[in-house]
This record gives C-alpha cells, sequence and structure tokens, in this order.
C-alpha cells in the first residue's frame, strides 16, 4: 500500500514511547507523533488532533493587556480572587449572552478552564465522604478524566448519544440515586460531537441535580458556537446560551477565553459560581481548611495552593474582552462562525470519499457545523473501522485528529478540529482522502 507517510516512522516513534493500541494515545502523543513525522519527512500534516483556535486573538484583549503590562502590573500579585473589574464584567458578561444573575464576587478567574474544572472537581469530592465519584456525560474532553485520575477521585460516565430527550432524566437518576456522585460535567455544544442538550434536556439535569444535591459543572468553553440558533449572541437580547444555571443553584458555569475570544495561549476563564452555592457552609471544609464556605475554600485553598492566582495582565485581556462583548462593539460569534464554514467543507470532502460522520444526528436534526465534528470508516465488509486503526491509518496518510473512545464514545472513529486547517490545504486535504479511500477499499 502506497502511503504519503512511511509506515515505520509512524509505527516506530508509537512504539519508543510504549504507546502500542492509539485508543489510548493521548491529545499530545498524537501531536508529538504528528511533529516527529513531519521533521522526519519534511511534508505538513492536516492536523485536526489540537483543539487550538485558528483565527487571530481578540484585538480588544492584545490592546488590553499590552497597556496593563505598560503600567506595570506585571510586578505585582492580583488578589486571588480576581481583580474588580473582571469580576463585574464577568457578572455583565454571564447577564448579558446567559440571561444570568450572578454577583461579582462570585466570578473567580481561572488559568483556563481546565484549572477551573480541576479545582472544582477536587472541591466537589471533598465536600461529602459519601459522595466520592464524579459523573461524566459523555463523550467528552479526555483530560478532565485525566485530571480524575491525578486526584485519585472515581469516575463513572456514559455516552449520552443512546440517552437523549425522555431516557436522560432516568439514566442520570440511576446514578445520583446511588448517593455517591459528588458533581458532573459536561459541556454545551458537546465536545468532540457538537451535539447540543436542549433546554428540556438541561432543565432536567438542573432539577434532578437539585433534588439529589449534587453540582453541576457546565464547560461554556463553546457558547454560543450552535450556529443552527440565530440570534445567539447579541448582548441583552433573547435567545439566550441555554445554561442549566436557570434550573438549578447547584453549578459553577466555566467561561473559558480560549475559543470564543481566540485567547488560549493566555490561559484565562472565570469559574462563575451561583450565588447560593458560594456561600453555602460545609461542615467538613471547616474541618479540613478552616473555613466553611464554598466559594472561600475554591478561591483560597484550591487555586491559591495551585497557582497563587491568574497572570495579572491577563486578567484585564479578560475584563476588556467580557466588556467589548457585554457592550455590543466586539461581536465575537461572527468571528468564531468560521468554524462551521470550514467544518461543512470537511465534511463534503470526507462523504465524498467514502467516510461518514459518526455523530451526526442532534435528536431529529442534523448536527451543527463548528469546532469539532466526528468521522468514522466502513471497512469493505461494512463494518465499522476500530478507531485505534482508522487513526493509524489516517497518520500514515498525513491526517491527524483523536480516538473517539478517548473521549467516553461507544461508537468508532475520530474527532477532528476544524480550526488549523488552512484554505491552501483543502486541495491537499481531498487528495489524501482520495489515496486513502482507493488503499482501504
Amino acid at each position: 500500500m502506497n502511503t504519503v507517510i512511511p509506515k515505520e516512522i509512524i509505527d516506530n516513534y508509537f512504539k519508543e514511547i510504549e504507546i502500542d493500541n492509539l485508543n489510548r494515545a493521548s491529545i499530545r502523543q498524537v501531536g508529538a507523533a504528528v511533529a516527529n513525522a513531519e521533521k522526519i519527512t519534511g511534508k505538513e500534516f492536516i492536523h485536526f488532533e489540537m483543539g487550538v483556535p485558528g483565527i487571530a486573538p481578540s484585538a480588544v484583549g492584545v490592546k488590553a493587556q499590552k497597556e496593563a503590562l505598560d503600567r506595570g502590573v506585571a510586578a505585582k500579585y492580583p488578589n486571588i480572587e480576581g481583580i474588580p473589574e473582571l469580576k463585574e464584567e464577568a457578572s455583565r458578561f454571564v447577564k448579558a449572552f446567559i440571561n444570568t444573575d450572578i454577583a461579582p464576587k462570585h466570578c473567580i478567574p481561572t488559568c483556563g478552564a481546565m484549572q477551573g474544572t480541576f479545582a472544582a472537581f477536587l472541591l466537589c469530592s471533598q465536600l461529602d465522604p459519601k459522595k466520592d465519584t464524579i459523573l461524566y456525560i459523555d463523550p467528552g474532553f479526555p483530560v478532565q478524566k485525566m485530571q480524575a485520575q491525578v486526584m485519585g477521585v472515581k469516575t463513572e460516565s456514559f455516552d449520552v448519544f443512546e440517552y437523549r430527550a425522555e431516557k436522560l432524566g432516568p439514566k442520570l437518576e440511576s446514578y445520583f440515586s446511588k448517593g455517591n456522585i459528588c458533581c458532573v460535567v459536561f459541556s454545551n455544544p458537546n465536545n468532540p460531537s457538537w451535539m447540543c442538550l436542549n433546554s428540556d434536556e438541561i432543565r432536567t439535569i438542573g432539577e434532578l441535580a437539585t433534588k439529589y444535591d449534587v453540582i453541576i459543572l457546565e464547560d461554556l468553553a463553546y457558547m454560543t458556537m450552535d450556529f443552527r440558533r440565530e440570534g445567539l449572541g447579541v448582548p441583552f437580547q433573547a435567545p439566550y446560551q441555554l445554561s442549566v444555571s436557570h434550573y438549578t443553584d447547584n453549578y459553577v458555569m466555566m467561561i473559558s477565553a480560549s475559543k470564543i475570544f481566540s485567547y488560549a495561549g493566555e490561559r484565562i476563564a472565570v469559574a462563575c459560581i451561583s450565588d447560593k452555592l458560594f456561600d453555602r457552609s460545609y461542615e467538613t471544609m471547616r474541618q479540613r481548611y478552616g473555613i466553611s464556605k464554598f466559594g472561600a475554600v475554591y478561591a483560597y485553598d484550591m487555586l491559591y495552593s495551585m497557582s497563587s492566582g491568574v497572570t495579572h495582565s491577563v486578567q484585564c485581556a479578560m475584563a476588556a474582552m467580557l466588556k467589548a462583548a457585554s457592550d455590543g462593539v466586539y461581536a465575537f460569534r461572527e468571528d468564531i462562525r468560521e468554524y462551521a464554514r470550514r467544518t461543512e467543507r470537511i465534511k463534503k470532502a470526507l462523504l465524498e470519499n467514502g467516510f461518514h460522520i459518526v455523530y451526526d444526528k442532534d435528536l431529529d436534526e442534523p448536527v451543527s457545523n463548528g469546532f469539532f465534528f466526528t468521522f468514522g470508516y466502513n471497512k469493505p465488509d461494512g463494518t465499522p473501522m476500530e478507531g485505534g486503526e482508522l487513526l493509524r491509518q489516517l497518520l500514515y496518510f498525513g491526517i491527524s485528529g483523536i480516538v473517539l473512545s478517548s473521549t467516553g464514545s461507544v461508537l468508532q472513529g475520530i474527532r477532528g478540529c476544524s480550526s488549523n486547517i488552512r484554505e491552501d490545504q483543502f486541495e491537499v486535504f481531498e487528495e489524501r482522502l482520495r489515496l486513502f479511500n482507493q488503499a482501504n477499499s
């Protein structure tokens, strides 16, 4: 079989790093294998593995951060709870685009949503000795499971694709009723499938969270990026981003700058903790840390011990971006709509060359085009090619991605990201798909 990349380059690298099954390869390990192959062959890959922005960072943020550095903020530690202007603008942003009221005091900056969820996982797992397990609504971001592994916290998970609409409630209740679930994490739109839970499903999650006293960690890294819903992203005007905050007080929302503002490199997000949860007291926390309130422990014990706060200058950038968006002078959703255009074109090329979209339906309608997409390939006998093997074969043809099984999916295939394919690469991509299909059909 003629390939774009010599097989031994891919196979030898994974052997060297002790990965014999690509279902176990992390995003970073796949990226390293690709970088190694590019260095040896001089051939550029089609990079679908990393979910990093592919458009310029917000000019509003860059300007504000430069000005902050010029003012000398680099010499000063920021308050662990965040600078006042960021807290004010985060509260206002949540009201403008989600229509939820959260006090500025309860909006805490974190070093990206990853640190925000890590701190929340750690805290939630310590609140009640009986509640020692995190529930993942999968498919999901693989590193969030790694975080639980690092902490030594128990996990449960299920693929939500099989439990949509009226099936979701009973499925969640089957876990919650055991009394061991401390928190639940999910993203909407979903990474990797790009499915979007609807308002009834979000309501179900919220109401059951209240009934069983479970905390919901809502990862809004891709908020407003369901491009089927026209009108999203207009400040203080319906329709608003769907959120569990409309249905329960047991929540922490993660608002990240990485994707919506293309500001991933500076590692900034805001954990927006419900007013009631922030001030809720736990005797277990008093005994362990000397303070009892959820929000205070989150900031002064979890975050403080991890990083002593978030970089001062990027907090100024985040405050400026949130303000510009809420003022209506920065239409961030129009910038990131580019990802939907790229994904539509990528999917078309895949379908024309023997591939299929794995998560193709969102209930009764086609899944939205956005930042992530999923795809698979059937063998000549009609059975789906196993995900790890499909990834290996794609790497031979200069196309990367990550295996869906690493996201908790029960389906076979690959997660791709449209952010880093350039206009000049589409012709190369289509040719490599043609060669792949020719070699495997």
